[in-house]
C-alpha cells in the first residue's frame, strides 16, 4: 500500500490575509455558499418580506414612545397617552411575531442548503480516487463533513436574518434620524468610520484563528478515530499512556487556537459597547443644549436617543456577525477545498461499456510509482489467458497488491498498457469494468447491515434464495444459521461481532453472488484456519472455474496447481511458471516455498 502523504497543511496562519488573491477567495467562497441559499428564491424573497416588516415595527417603536412622553410634558391628557401606549404594544408583539416567523422560514432553507452542500461533499468524496484518501487522514475528512458543515449551518441559520435586519435597520434609522435632529444625526454618523477600521483589524486576526481551530480539530478527530478503530492493538502493546499523551497535546493545540480564535471574536462586543457609550453619552450632552436653548423637545431627544440605539445594534450585530461569518468560511473553504478536487480516475469521453468479458488480461511494460520518488512497479510485462489461475508472491512490499489495484483501476499507471480481451481499460467505463471483477481482499470489510445485506452487497438484485447459495457454496451457511437471527442477524460495525474468518467467509460470498468474470483473492484466505480453508477450498475452485483468477497467496494449497506464478522482487517479476518448474529452478520462490509455505503446509 502506498505510504500516507503528510496531511496538506492549508490556511492556518500561513497566508497573506491582506492579500488581492485573499479577498478574491473570500468573495468566491460568499459567492459559492450564495449560490446553495438562493435555490430557494422564493422563500428567500419571503423572509426579505418578514424581516422588512420587523424592522418596520422596530422602527416605529421609539417614535411612538418620543410621542407618548410628549403628551405628558404637552398635558394631552392620559387618553392620548393610552392610546400611544397601547400602539406602541401591538407594534411590538406584531415585531416579534414577525421576527420569529423569519427564523422559522429562515432554518428550513438553511438546512435545504446544507442539505445540498452535505450532498455534493459526499458524493465528491465517492468520486475521488483512492490517492486523494491516502494523503488525507480519515478523522480530517469527517470533520469537514461533520464539523466545518455545522459551523456553515450556525452561520446560516442566525446570520443572513440578522444581516438583512442590521442593513435594514442601518438605513432605516439613519433616515429617521436625519428626519428627527439632522444635527444629531451627524454627530452619530460621525463614530462609523471608526467602527469600520477595528471590524477590519479585528476580523484579520479572527480568520487565522478560526482556520487554525478548525486545522486543530480536524487533527483531533483523525486521533479519536485511530484510537477508537486501534483499540486492540493499543492495549495489547500496552500503549494507552502513549496515546492519552498524543491527545493531551492535540487537545491542548484545538484549546489554544479556540482561545485565540474567541478572544478575537468576542473582544468586538466590549469595544463597541465602549464606543455606543461614548456615543450615547455626547448625544445626550448635545441633546439637552437643544433642549434647553429650545430647539427641540425632551419627547424627541428621547426618541432620538433610542434610535442612536437602534443606529449602534446594527453596526455592533455587523461587527459581531462579521468575525462569525470567519469561522464559515473558514469552513467553507475547506468543504470546497474537497468538493474542488479532481479526481484522478476518470472515464474518457469516448469510453466504453464491457457487456461480457472472456478474461484475458495482458500487462505490457507497465511502470508505477505512488510518489515520484520511488517506482513501485518497473516495466511489468505478463498475459493471463482466459479462465487462468495466475498467483503473484514475493516479499512483503514487493508490489504484489500494486497490480492488483492497477487492474482494479483504484491507481493508473505511469506508463505501459494493462488489457482486458484487447480493450486497453483506460478506454473501458470504471463501472463496467469493475462490475466484471470480483475481490476478495484480505482486510475484509463488512457493513453495519444483516448478514444477508452484507453477502447482497455483490449483486443486490439478488434473491434471499441465491444469497443463501452463494452462503453455502463459500461454507458459510453452517455459522450463519447458529446467529441469534440467522441471516437477519445485524453486524456490528465492521463485522467486529464475527470472528476474522467468519468475515472472511461473509466476504467470499459475496464475491460468490457477484459472479464475476475476472476473480481476485489477495491474501483471501490468509485470516481462516486450516480447517475451515479445506472447507472452501472446493468451493473456491467451483468459482474459479472458467474465470481468469489472480491469487495473492501465502500459502502452498492455495497456488499449487496455478496456471502461472510470478515471483515479484523490489517491482520485478523475477522468476515465472508454474510450481514444479520453479521448484526446479531453485531460485527466490523455491527459497519461500521452504520457509513460509512449508511451515504453513505442516500446520
Amino acid at each position: 500500500m502506498p505510504k500516507r502523504d503528510p496531511l496538506p497543511r492549508r490556511g492556518p496562519g500561513r497566508r497573506d490575509f491582506d492579500s488581492k488573491d485573499q479577498v478574491e477567495n473570500t468573495q468566491q467562497t460568499l459567492i459559492r455558499l450564495w449560490s446553495y441559499l438562493k435555490k430557494d428564491w422564493l422563500a428567500l424573497s419571503n423572509v426579505f418580506i418578514l424581516v422588512t416588516i420587523a424592522t418596520l415595527c422596530n422602527l416605529l417603536g421609539p417614535y411612538l414612545m418620543g410621542r407618548a412622553i410628549d403628551s405628558v410634558v404637552l398635558n394631552q391628557g392620559i387618553k392620548k397617552l393610552a392610546q400611544f401606549s397601547l400602539l406602541m404594544v401591538v407594534i411590538y408583539l406584531t415585531g416579534s411575531f414577525f421576527t420569529w416567523l423569519q427564523k422559522y422560514v429562515m432554518v428550513k432553507i438553511s438546512q435545504t442548503a446544507l442539505k445540498d452542500l452535505r450532498a455534493d461533499l459526499f458524493n465528491k468524496l465517492q468520486t475521488l480516487s483512492l490517492r486523494f484518501f491516502d494523503k488525507f487522514q480519515h478523522g480530517e475528512l469527517m470533520s469537514r463533513i461533520t464539523n466545518d458543515i455545522d459551523n456553515i449551518n450556525i452561520t446560516l441559520t442566525e446570520s443572513v436574518t440578522q444581516f438583512i435586519t442590521s442593513i435594514l435597520s442601518l438605513i432605516g434609522t439613519t433616515i429617521v434620524m436625519f428626519m428627527i435632529n439632522y444635527h444629531l444625526a451627524i454627530i452619530t454618523l460621525l463614530i462609523v468610520p471608526l467602527i469600520l477600521l477595528i471590524t477590519k483589524l479585528i476580523s484579520k486576526y479572527t480568520r487565522i484563528g478560526f482556520q487554525e481551530q478548525q486545522q486543530n480539530l480536524g487533527n483531533l478527530n483523525s486521533l479519536i478515530e485511530e484510537t477508537i478503530t486501534g483499540e486492540k492493538v493499543i492495549k495489547i502493546y500496552c500503549q494507552e499512556d502513549r496515546m492519552i499523551e498524543k491527545f493531551r497535546a492535540d487537545n491542548q493545540n484545538l484549546k489554544e487556537s479556540a482561545i485565540k480564535a474567541q478572544i478575537f471574536a468576542r473582544i468586538m462586543g466590549p469595544i463597541m459597547n465602549l464606543v455606543n457609550n461614548l456615543r450615547f453619552a455626547i448625544i445626550a450632552t448635545a441633546g439637552a443644549w437643544l433642549v434647553i436653548e429650545g430647539n427641540t423637545t425632551v419627547g424627541v431627544i428621547a426618541a432620538f436617543i433610542n434610535y442612536s440605539r437602534e443606529f449602534g445594534r446594527p453596526l455592533q450585530q455587523i461587527a459581531n456577525l462579521y468575525n462569525t461569518i470567519q469561522s464559515a468560511l473558514a469552513g467553507a473553504e475547506r468543504i470546497f477545498e474537497v468538493i474542488d478536487e479532481d479526481p484522478e480516475i476518470t472515464d474518457s469521453e469516448d469510453a466504453k461499456s464491457l457487456e461480457e468479458i472472456k478474461g484475458e488480461v495482458i500487462f505490457k511494460d507497465v511502470t508505477f510509482s505512488y510518489t515520484p520518488e520511488e517506482k513501485i512497479l518497473k516495466e511489468i510485462n505478463f498475459e493471463a489467458k482466459p479462465g487462468d489461475t495466475v498467483a503473484l508472491v514475493g516479499p512483503t512490499g514487493a508490489g504484489k497488491t500494486t497490480i492488483i489495484n492497477l487492474l482494479t483501476r483504484f491507481y493508473d499507471i505511469n506508463s505501459g498498457q494493462i488489457l482486458i480481451d484487447g480493450n486497453d481499460i483506460k478506454t473501458i467505463t470504471t463501472k463496467s469494468l469493475r462490475s466484471n471483477l470480483g475481490i476478495v481482499l484480505q482486510d475484509t470489510y463488512l457493513f453495519s447491515e444483516t448478514v444477508m445485506e452484507n453477502i447482497r452487497y455483490g449483486n443486490l438484485a439478488a434473491s434471499d434464495e441465491e444469497v443463501i447459495k452463494a452462503a453455502k457454496l463459500a461454507n458459510a451457511d453452517h455459522f450463519i444459521k447458529h446467529l441469534p437471527r440467522g441471516y437477519n442477524t445485524k453486524l456490528n460495525q465492521e463485522g467486529n461481532n464475527l470472528s476474522q474468518g467468519q468475515r472472511q467467509l461473509l466476504s467470499i460470498a459475496r464475491t460468490i453472488l457477484a459472479d464475476p468474470s475476472i476473480l481476485i483473492l489477495d491474501e483471501a484466505t490468509s485470516s481462516i484456519d486450516t480447517r475451515t480453508e479445506l472447507l472452501i477450498q472446493e468451493a473456491m475452485d467451483k468459482l474459479m472455474e472458467r474465470r481468469t483468477s489472480f491469487i495473492i497467496a501465502h500459502r502452498l494449497s492455495t497456488i499449487r496447481n496455478a496456471d502461472q506464478i510470478l515471483v515479484i522482487k523490489d517491482g520485478e517479476i523475477i522468476e515465472r511458471g508454474n510450481h514444479q518448474t520453479l521448484l526446479q529452478k531453485r531460485g527466490l520462490y523455491y527459497k519461500l516455498n521452504n520457509s513460509r509455505f512449508k511451515d504453513m503446509d505442516a500446520s
